[in-house]
C-alpha cells in the first residue's frame, strides 16, 4: 500500500485526507507541535513537525502549504526526493517547471482544487510535469474522485482553470447573493430568496451535467420561451452584456493567476 504524505494539513488537504485515509496509509507534517496535535486529533492520522521525515517515508507527497512557502519546503526536502517519488502540488501559481528546477528527478503533478471539495463536490484541474506518467495522472484522478471531478489540462491552461473553478465559487456566491438580495428588495424574505437562488443554481448545474449532447443554449431556450417572463429576463441580461462581464471577470482573474506564477 502506498504511503501518502501531506506537507500542510489545512482545509483543502484535510478534505483530501478525510476522503482517502481509510484506503491508504496517510501521514502529515505541520509547522508546529500545536498545529500538528490539533490536526492529528481532527484527522486521526500521525502528523510530524518534520518535512524531511515525511518526505523520506512517503511514496506520494502532497505540497499543501501556502504558495509563498512552497519553495522553502521543496528545498527542505530535495535530498529525499528521487524518481521513485510522486510529488503533487496544490499550491496556486507554483508551476511544475518551478518545482522541477528544485526536484529535477521527481515525478511532478500539479492540481488546482476548489473549496467545494470540502463538501465532496470539488473540481480539480490536473497537469503533469516532465517526468510524470499517464499512470501517475490516473492514480491522482482516482484518488480525488471521491471528492469531486477532474479534468486534464496543460500547464498553460492552468491559470484559466484557476479563474473558472479555483476562484469560481466566489463568483457563483456573488451571483446567488445578488439574486437573493433582488428578491428581498422586491418583497420576499432574504432567507427564502437565498434558498430559492441556491437550490435553483444547484439543480441547474445538475441538469447541465445530465444534458448528454444537448447544447447549454438549448436548456436556456427551453426555459426562456419567446415572449415569456424568462425571455424578458434574458433580454435584460443581454442588454447589460452579461457575456462580456463574465469574460472580463475570467480574463482578469486568469491574468492575476499568471502574475502569481512569475
Amino acid at each position: 500500500m502506498k504511503q501518502i504524505g501531506f506537507i500542510g494539513c489545512g482545509k483543502m488537504a484535510s478534505a483530501i485526507i478525510s476522503a482517502i485515509k481509510n484506503d491508504y496509509k496517510v501521514i502529515g507534517s505541520e509547522i508546529s507541535e500545536e498545529f500538528a496535535t490539533s490536526a492529528s486529533d481532527k484527522l486521526g492520522i500521525e502528523i510530524y513537525c518534520d518535512n524531511k521525515k515525511l518526505a523520506k517515508e512517503s511514496d506520494v507527497i502532497f505540497i499543501a502549504t501556502k504558495p509563498n512557502q512552497a519553495m522553502d519546503v521543496l528545498n527542505d526536502i530535495r535530498d529525499f526526493i528521487n524518481s521513485e517519488k510522486l510529488v503533487v502540488s496544490i499550491c496556486a501559481g507554483v508551476t511544475t517547471s518551478k518545482i522541477e528546477n528544485i526536484l529535477p528527478n521527481a515525478r511532478i503533478i500539479r492540481i488546482m482544487p476548489n473549496t467545494p471539495a470540502l463538501v465532496k463536490l470539488g473540481m480539480f484541474g490536473i497537469c503533469a510535469g516532465t517526468n510524470a506518467t499517464a499512470q501517475d495522472v490516473e492514480f491522482i484522478e482516482n484518488l480525488l474522485s471521491s471528492i469531486g471531478k477532474c479534468i486534464d489540462v496543460t500547464e498553460e491552461q492552468m491559470d484559466i482553470v484557476t479563474a473558472i473553478s479555483g476562484s469560481g465559487p466566489a463568483f457563483f456566491y456573488q451571483v446567488i447573493e445578488d439574486m437573493a438580495r433582488a428578491g428581498e428588495k422586491l418583497g420576499l424574505e432574504y432567507d427564502k430568496s437565498l434558498t430559492l437562488a441556491t437550490q435553483t443554481a444547484f439543480g441547474s448545474a445538475q441538469m447541465i451535467f445530465n444534458r448528454g449532447q444537448i447544447p447549454v443554449q438549448t436548456l436556456i431556450d427551453n426555459v426562456a420561451t419567446k415572449g415569456g417572463c424568462t425571455f424578458v429576463g434574458i433580454q435584460e441580461m443581454k442588454k447589460y452584456d452579461s457575456a462580456k462581464v463574465f469574460y472580463d471577470v475570467i480574463k482578469k482573474t486568469t491574468q492575476k493567476a499568471n502574475e502569481l506564477g512569475k
